[in-house]
C-alpha cells in the first residue's frame, strides 16, 4: 500500500513538473527576427566641373561699341548655361606680341574655350593653339584655322548698307563722312557698302574717309570726325569702337550713327540709328558645342541678319517713314535671301566694272575687297 501511494505521489509530481514546463513554455514571448541589414545608398555621381571660358578684348568693356557688344554676349552665355560654365575676360589686350602671353595665361589657368575678339589676334592665337591642343580657340574676323582653332565673323556690311540708305535720305550737303579704323577688307567692305546704300536712296552723294589706324582711340576718332565735318560732311558713319564720332557730330549739330552697339544715349539729337552686332547667338552655340562634345576646328561661320547677328535699331523719328519701311524691307530680304547688297552692276573707283549686271558677289569676293567703289573719294591705304 505504501508502495502504491509512493508511486502515485511520484506520478503526480511528474505531472506537475510537465505542467510547469508547459506553462512556462506558453508564457515565453518569441523574440522578433533580426532586421535585414539596410543596403547603403549609392554615392551621388560627382558633379562635372564647369567649362572655363575666357575672352580677350581689344578695347575696354565700357567702350559702348565693339567690346561692349562682345561682353554682353559673354553675359548671355552665363545666363544660358548657369553653373555649367565659368567665364572671365581680359580687356585692352593689344594686337601685338602681348596677346600671345595673354592667351598662354588663359590656357594655363584651365580655360578650355578661348575667344579672341579682334582680327589682329590671328597669329598669336595660332601660335598658342599649336602647343595647347586640349584647348578650343575661337577667333573673330580672321581667316586662318587649325585643328583646335576656328573662326567666326558677322556681316557688318549689312548694317553699314542700311545705315547708308538712311544717310542718303538725311544728308543736305550730299557729302557723307566715314571714320575708318584699320584698312583691312572688313572695314573697306563696310565703307563701300555704306556708300552703296546711300547711292540707292540718293545717287548724288559722295563719301569722304579719314583713317585713324586704331580700333579704339576716342580723341583721334573725334579729330577725324571734326575733319570730315570741316570738309562738308553732314552725316557721319564709323568703323571704330567708341561713341566719339557720334558725340562729335552732336556737338556740331550734324547727324551720325551708332556702330556695333546701340549708341542712342551718347547723343540722342545726332543719332539716326545704330547698326548693331549681336554675338550672343554664336557664343551660345559655340559653348553648347563644347559642352556636348560637338565642337570641331578647321571651320568658320559668317553670320548676319539671317542668323540674328546684325540689325539696325533705334531709328530716329527724324528719319522719314518711307525710309524706315525701306530698311525693314531690306532686313526681310536679307533674312530670306531675296535681297543681295553686292549685286552688279558695280563699278570700282577707277571706273572698271567689278561686278557685271545681275552678278552677285560670293563670300570669296567679299572677303578680298581692297578697293573703293565709285563714289568714295581718296585712296585705300596700303596698311597701318
Amino acid at each position: 500500500m505504501f508502495d502504491n501511494r509512493k508511486r502515485s505521489l511520484l506520478r503526480s509530481a511528474a505531472t506537475l513538473s510537465v505542467l510547469a514546463v508547459a506553462l512556462a513554455a506558453c508564457g515565453k514571448k518569441e523574440e522578433p527576427p533580426a532586421p535585414a541589414p539596410v543596403a547603403a545608398a549609392p554615392a551621388p555621381a560627382p558633379k562635372p566641373e564647369p567649362l572655363k571660358i575666357a575672352f580677350a578684348y581689344v578695347g575696354p568693356v565700357g567702350d559702348g561699341g565693339w567690346t561692349f557688344a562682345h561682353d554682353n554676349a559673354r553675359k548671355a552665355v552665363e545666363k544660358e548655361f548657369g553653373d555649367k560654365v565659368v567665364t572671365s575676360f581680359v580687356e585692352k589686350v593689344p594686337e601685338a606680341a602681348d596677346a600671345e602671353r595673354v592667351f598662354r595665361d588663359m590656357a594655363s589657368q584651365g580655360n578650355k574655350l578661348i575667344f579672341g575678339t579682334t582680327f589682329g589676334y590671328m597669329e598669336p592665337m595660332l601660335k598658342v593653339a599649336e602647343t595647347a591642343k586640349d584647348v578650343k580657340f575661337e577667333h573673330a574676323t580672321g581667316f586662318k584655322q587649325a585643328e583646335n582653332l576656328r573662326t567666326y565673323d558677322s556681316r557688318t556690311y549689312e548694317g553699314a548698307y542700311m545705315a547708308g540708305v538712311i544717310a542718303g535720305k538725311m544728308t543736305k550737303s550730299n557729302v557723307l563722312g566715314v571714320v575708318g579704323s584699320i584698312p583691312i577688307p572688313e572695314v573697306i567692305r563696310n565703307i563701300n557698302s555704306f556708300t552703296l546704300g546711300a547711292q540707292s536712296s540718293n545717287p548724288k552723294i559722295k563719301t569722304k574717309v579719314v583713317w585713324v589706324n586704331e580700333w579704339f582711340n576716342p580723341p583721334k576718332e573725334s579729330d577725324a570726325a571734326q575733319s570730315l565735318i570741316n570738309q562738308g560732311a553732314d552725316v557721319l558713319f564709323q568703323n571704330t569702337d567708341s561713341s566719339a564720332v557720334l558725340q562729335t557730330a552732336g556737338k556740331n549739330k550734324k547727324l551720325a550713327f551708332g556702330w556695333d552697339s546701340d549708341m542712342t544715349a551718347y547723343s540722342p539729337e545726332a543719332h539716326l540709328g545704330s547698326a548693331i552686332i549681336n554675338w550672343a547667338p554664336y557664343y551660345i552655340k559655340a559653348t553648347r558645342d563644347a559642352l556636348e562634345g560637338k565642337w570641331t576646328g578647321n571651320s568658320g561661320v559668317w553670320w548676319g541678319v539671317k542668323e540674328g547677328a546684325i540689325d539696325m535699331v533705334s531709328i530716329s523719328d527724324k528719319v522719314p517713314a518711307e525710309t524706315k519701311e525701306t530698311v525693314e524691307k531690306i532686313k526681310a530680304g536679307l533674312k530670306d535671301g531675296s535681297f543681295a547688297i553686292w549685286k552688279g552692276p558695280i563699278v570700282g573707283q577707277d571706273g572698271k566694272e567689278v561686278l557685271k549686271k545681275d552678278e552677285v558677289a560670293d563670300d570669296k569676293f567679299m572677303s578680298g575687297i581692297m578697293f573703293y567703289i565709285k563714289g568714295v573719294e581718296g585712296k585705300v591705304p596700303s596698311g597701318k
